[in-house]
């Protein structure tokens, strides 16, 4: 029989190679935190007409392929478009990029953000663009809150 004197150092581990396989235990993976934000986007592009001939022609033809969303501007079938109504039927049907091929052009791009979570009032971003000289857009530093 053994006296207690001869037991092995249970400071170390028996199997050496077990213990460097078994590792710190992982983090379970973070859950997203649902704050119920809402957010509401409101993008508002100011243009011009620079080829009136051009606007019409193509608001005449998108009134003719889209007549619901024409009647809904106030477009009559039996009656000529305006211009303000042509330039108004084309903006809303195709974005801005299209409407530069079409005769418009962009003056202005303004963005308006609101957010809030359930517990606070909304904060307010604006955000403008307006081409310069060059034709380039800036950004001013035009935000409010409130």
């Amino acid at each position: 029989m053994k006296h207690l004197t001869d037991l092995t150092d249970l400071t170390r581990p028996a199997h050496p190679k077990l213990r460097s396989v078994v590792g710190a235990p992982r983090p379970a993976p973070a859950r997203p935190l649902d704050l119920r934000v809402r957010a509401q986007r409101i993008q508002i592009d100011e243009l011009i007409v620079d080829d009136p001939r051009q606007v019409l022609a193509h608001a005449g033809q998108a009134a003719l392929n889209d007549p619901e969303t024409a009647a809904q501007l106030g477009h009559d079938p039996a009656t000529p478009l305006s211009l303000p109504a042509a330039a108004a039927l084309l903006c809303a049907l195709y974005d801005t990029d299209v409407l530069t091929a079409m005769g418009l052009r962009l003056t202005r791009h303004t963005t308006r953000v609101s957010a809030s979570d359930q517990q606070t009032e909304p904060v307010s971003l604006v955000r403008s663009t307006a081409p310069d000289q060059d034709g380039r857009a800036f950004w001013p530093d035009d935000r409010t809150a409130g």
